[in-house]
């Protein structure tokens, strides 16, 4: 069994290049050689492009048959399923990362939102930047959650959907209350709440959410500042290769 496992880990490593990688499946495969019993294996979590090149590796190798693609609702592929797929979707855009941030003055009533939205489409990658001001918010948490319905409607005009998307933000506030680790009992950010949720509902979008620090969000809190000044951008840029 060593051929098939070294192979496996070589081509996992040098195939492991992209940072922000949200399309994951599991390999499952039987192991099977001659005067030896079949044996069943299942794979660590990995991008779907990764997944394919393991599988025709495993193929060549003539010890595994079997082999399944498994997404992460738990939907089966066989290898010509997930091609298929596969193909389909490099043509959408899809392994989305959004990062919102909200900016609010205490004692005035206007807000900033900031959002980024990076993306692949066939083959590259995109990020869009957007940014918005708001009237009549009362607070930071709710200038946070403006935000996160801006990049919401960004992600509309994009049109991603029916796909897993990640969130990202530095507000625990509202990626808590998000991802119901937290209750909302705040009226006007329950309304938000309800407008994201139902915006998400509608574009067939599950997501998972993760906390990062402030500089890590700097270019969405920045968007959010240039709102508040009257600087207003909506943008969208190819990234160079490696970038």
């Amino acid at each position: 069994m060593s051929d098939v496992f070294l192979a496996y880990k070589k081509l996992r490593a040098e195939q492991f290049i992209r940072k922000e990688t949200f399309m994951k499946v599991t390999l499952k495969w039987v192991y099977t050689k001659s005067k030896l019993p079949n044996v069943p294996f299942t794979s660590e979590e990995m991008d779907g492009e990764i997944a394919i090149q393991i599988a025709e590796n495993l193929e060549k190798l003539g010890r595994a048959k079997e082999i399944l693609f498994i997404d992460e609702i738990g939907q089966e592929w066989t290898k010509k399923q997930f091609l298929k797929l596969h193909e389909k979707v490099k043509d959408e855009p899809h392994d989305c990362v959004v990062l919102f941030d909200g900016s609010h003055v205490p004692g005035e009533t206007a807000a900033g939102a900031g959002a980024v939205v990076y993306y692949k489409q066939n083959g590259k990658t995109f990020r869009a930047r957007y940014n918005e001001r708001f009237d009549l918010i009362e607070d930071n948490n709710e200038a946070e959650y403006c935000a996160l319905y801006a990049a919401c409607l960004r992600l509309e005009e994009i049109g991603v959907k029916h796909q897993r998307i990640m969130i990202k933000g530095d507000s625990q506030v509202v990626l808590n209350q998000l991802s119901g680790e937290w209750p909302c009992f705040d009226e006007a950010l329950n309304r938000w709440l309800d407008r994201i949720e139902n915006k998400l509902k509608e574009l067939g979008l599950e997501f998972e959410v993760q906390p990062v620090n402030r500089k890590a969000n700097e270019e969405a809190h920045r968007l959010a500042q240039q709102a508040l000044q009257g600087t207003f951008i909506n943008s969208q840029m190819e990234m160079p290769a490696g970038g």
